[in-house]
């Protein structure tokens, strides 16, 4: 049986996005287009790969078998390509999610240098940046440095990128919902949701961090949901309130209120990490890019770990 690499492409595409929508945006073509490929593969194999549900698409048992599979025949044949063309392939650098600070460097960085060819790779709280650096599947990391279930290997070098502050979105019936501001000590008056932490990884090791210096009880309960189905719940509780990077796009909702945290400010500490044996000629630029733009001066009024101080307080 001869696959359709654009169809397993699809499938892939979907599986680290999440839905159909973001695949698509991913892939560059139509949502519609993404189902089609996807049911053709589906016919192909005789199985259903994903379960539609309201928000989320999540893999059946037949999709998560085969999904390494897909990754190693798409890796075989980008290889077979960068063999026989013998040319320079794009830089890859994996940011976490399409919504998050690290898409926004990058794409400060393609606007100020349009002629370098650098190639984007969104992962996701299942499958991390780091994950990506470590199995190769990437030349660069926008992660944090520290933490995670795997450490970073010997090779691996990390520059401070950006400081990223933190905030509080709430509902319009939360008692912080007036307030323009709260300090870090107000804030653990009331229970955080970020069910994103409650898989391992560096950036749920951040979140515990903050519980322990700042009080805040972190709710990592419930199922891993998009963004968009995150600030509905938040926007419906009395109570509850979630975290949101100062450089990230949150969807809009009419009851959700925006509200900064003082003294201090709780920041992520997000570092560019890659390989030091990696020969890419176009990572010096990327590197160089970085670190004239790290955001140090507001390193003085924020609380990152004792692990990321070293790193980002130099």
């Amino acid at each position: 049986m001869d696959l359709d690499l654009a169809a397993v492409r699809a499938f892939v595409a979907v599986a680290d996005e999440g839905q159909f929508s973001y695949a698509a945006d991913v892939l560059g073509i139509s949502q519609q287009a993404v189902s089609k490929r996807i049911a053709k593969l589906e016919t192909q194999l005789g199985a259903t790969l994903f379960e539609r549900g309201h928000g989320s698409t999540v893999r059946t048992a037949a999709g998560a078998r085969l999904l390494p599979h897909a990754r190693t025949l798409l890796a075989a044949s980008h290889a077979a390509v960068r063999a026989v063309r013998e040319e320079v392939r794009p830089l890859r650098v994996a940011v976490l999610g399409k919504r998050m600070a690290a898409t926004e460097l990058m794409d400060f960085y393609l606007a100020q240098h349009p002629h370098i060819d650098t190639e984007i790779v969104v992962s996701n709280a299942i499958t991390t940046s780091r994950d990506a650096l470590r199995g190769g599947h990437v030349d660069a990391a926008f992660a944090r440095a520290h933490g995670g279930p795997v450490p970073l290997g010997s090779d691996i070098t990390s520059a401070p990128a950006y400081l990223e502050p933190l905030h509080l979105l709430v509902g319009k019936d939360h008692p912080f919902a007036g307030r323009t501001s709260v300090t870090l000590c107000e804030a653990a008056e009331y229970p955080a949701w970020v069910p994103g932490a409650a898989v391992p990884s560096e950036w749920a090791d951040f979140y515990r961090d903050l519980s322990a210096y700042s009080g805040i009880r972190i709710d990592t309960g419930g199922r891993l949901e998009g963004l968009t189905e995150i600030v509905e719940r938040i926007a419906e509780s009395p109570s509850l309130m979630t975290f949101t990077g100062d450089g990230g796009r949150t969807p809009w909702h009419p009851h959700i209120r925006r509200v900064t945290i003082l003294d201090p400010t709780p920041a992520y500490p997000l570092a560019l990490l890659w390989s030091a044996r990696n020969p890419h000629p176009g990572l010096p630029h990327l590197v160089e890019h970085v670190a004239r733009n790290y955001n140090r001066d507001t390193a003085a009024e924020s609380w990152i770990p004792d692990a990321d101080r070293a790193l980002f307080m130099f």
